[in-house]
């Protein structure tokens, strides 16, 4: 009987030895962790949804093994700018970002997806021109569970608006709020902070949003700061006035008491590339006086906006539909193309700062029949309607009932490198995460939309030497995370959610193109997201375990 005893202990011993001790092991990878420092061979243990293990599991077993041998393996990468609420609604999988490494899509530049009024919801369920969807809530963090449920394979977080408490309250007239209203934004703040929201995203050179006054915005961002909020801003001027724009950003930071972020950092427009050293100079002696102001940005010298942004904020007071109406009348028409001929100094002139219509690029349109101008340049497009520049912006306006969606080439590739190696500049996409199929294929987009993240590696770290890749890395991940004040994520640390890469230096590659920009980037292998692999071997699982990452969310006392 004793002899049974000892076979049958020995018997269980041998054989929880040979269970494996994680669910899934990532082996003799080239180990880059998000802090910057050199990468080191080691593996890297997961149990669930969290990181187990840093180190040598040579004696261990997991359920699910990826050999890592040459490669790099690093955190999950975070997209500080994500234009992708609605894309992930038409397609969960965000193919586009995924095969990039993005694990953390960030909403919220000026506008998010709640809190809506009745009139917003209304508006947001009739105007879907392209992707069909049913508006299901009314508040931020409503939608953002309400995405979870459908099923995503990132991560999401996001900003509250300061454009979308805007039009809640006041609508999208030219006036101050008043001081209920101003109660009433805050309180809106306040909802959106205690659902998870980062803090407060404005965008300020488009209207309504162009109608905030800064005393307005440092408001808002004290209704965010009790919850560790940030700011976070597209600001008032990126060209002729933008250190004017960087002074109102940092005054904001300060006066607030709130990490302060710059949305994709540029000089804009030929004639302001030489300000870039200033604006350096500016956000570091702030920084080096104590206000924590960072910045993200593309990796591109063209924008993308509406074709809208060429035209005087004061011509666009009550939104688009009185703008529409505005443009064709006679007398305004002709203030509207003097206006887009101007260097203006009191609002963003983006027609002017790109330098001639051939930098400006037209990418989408509502009707079908404009379809034949996507991939035109606005000359081209005034030679096929023969008319001139101005007024084929106008007209195509008009037809489309849209601000047309256009590329603006406006920015300098020396400042774009000298940007990439601030040690303060994570990354954002200012697009959606699409897929080069289905309903993504009905209009063109901005190669940012499937490259600006593979472009940092691939071009930046391998082709230009503009930054080593662990310091990419770390700018890609850590440094993005912790301007979001999120925890938990963007290091390859024991405790840390599991969003890990394993991809190859040597071949990740931007393929989209602004002739062709619907191709997915090569060289990311595997993609895991909360510890569940979403890509293996290069193609997607289909996997869905995305999650709604909240912001601290404590009020501090």
């Amino acid at each position: 009987m004793k002899q049974l005893l000892a076979i049958t202990i020995i018997s269980v011993i041998i054989s929880s030895c040979n269970q494996p001790s994680y669910d899934t092991i990532i082996r003799n990878g080239m180990v880059y962790d998000g802090n910057g420092g050199e990468p080191f061979k080691g593996d890297i243990g997961i149990n669930s949804d969290t990181i187990a293990f840093v180190g040598d599991l040579s004696k261990e077993k997991g359920r699910n093994e990826i050999d890592a041998n040459g490669m790099a393996v690093s955190p999950g990468f975070i997209n500080m700018l994500s234009w992708s609420p609605v894309t992930l609604l038409e397609d969960g999988n965000s193919q586009g970002d995924i095969r990039q490494g993005v694990t953390l899509e960030v909403f919220g530049e000026g506008e998010s997806m709640g809190p809506l009024n009745p009139k917003m919801k209304e508006d947001m369920q009739g105007d879907q021109p392209l992707f069909k969807f049913n508006v299901d809530w009314n508040t931020l963090g409503e939608y953002m569970h309400s995405l979870g449920k459908r099923g995503i394979s990132c991560n999401v977080a996001s900003y509250v608006g300061a454009t979308t408490i805007r039009t809640n309250i006041i609508g999208e007239d030219n006036r101050d709020p008043t001081a209920a209203e101003m109660d009433s934004m805050k309180a809106l703040v306040k909802q959106a902070m205690e659902e998870g929201a980062l803090g407060v995203g404005t965008s300020l050179i488009y209207p309504p949003a162009f109608f905030a006054k800064t005393a307005e915005l440092i408001e808002l961002c004290k209704a965010a700061a009790p919850y560790g909020g940030g700011y976070i801003s597209h600001m008032r001027s990126e060209g002729n006035k933008i250190h004017e724009a960087v002074e109102e950003l940092i005054t904001i930071a300060k006066e607030a008491g709130v990490h302060g972020e710059i949305y994709h950092l540029k000089v804009a427009g030929v004639d302001n590339i030489k300000k870039m050293d200033s604006v350096i100079r500016r956000v570091e002696r702030a920084r080096n006086e104590g206000i924590d102001i960072a910045a993200n940005m593309y990796t591109y010298i063209a924008g993308a906006t509406g074709m809208t942004a060429s035209m005087p904020p004061s011509l666009q007071d009550g939104g688009f539909g009185k703008l529409w109406e505005r443009l064709q009348n006679p007398t305004i028409r002709k203030e509207m193309i003097k206006a887009m001929k101007t260097n203006a100094a009191d609002w963003e002139n983006l027609y002017y700062g790109a330098g001639s219509p051939e930098r400006v690029l037209l990418l989408g349109f509502r009707k079908n029949s404009l379809s034949k101008f996507i991939g035109k340049n606005l000359a081209e497009a005034a030679k096929m309607m023969n008319t001139t520049p101005e007024d084929a912006a106008i007209d195509l306006i008009i037809q489309d009932s849209s601000r047309v969606d256009v590329a603006y080439f406006m920015m300098d590739e020396e400042n774009v490198k000298k940007q990439i190696a601030l040690p303060w500049v994570s990354f954002g996409s200012d697009a959606g995460s699409m897929a080069p199929e289905g309903n993504f294929l009905k209009q063109s987009t901005h190669p940012r939309a499937y490259g600006n993240f593979a472009r940092v590696i691939g071009h930046y770290v391998r082709d230009e030497k503009v930054l080593s890749l662990q310091k990419a890395i770390q700018k890609l991940s850590n440094v993005a995370a912790h301007s979001l004040n999120i925890s938990k994520r963007g290091e390859l640390k024991v405790g840390n959610y599991a969003d890990v890469l394993v991809f190859d230096p040597a071949k990740v590659k931007d393929n989209a193109t602004f002739e062709k920009p619907h191709q997915y980037a090569t060289g990311m292998i595997d993609v895991l997201v909360n510890g569940v692999q979403v890509l293996k071997n290069g193609e997607h699982t289909n996997a869905k375990p995305g999650r709604f990452v909240k912001g601290a969310g404590v009020r501090k006392m």
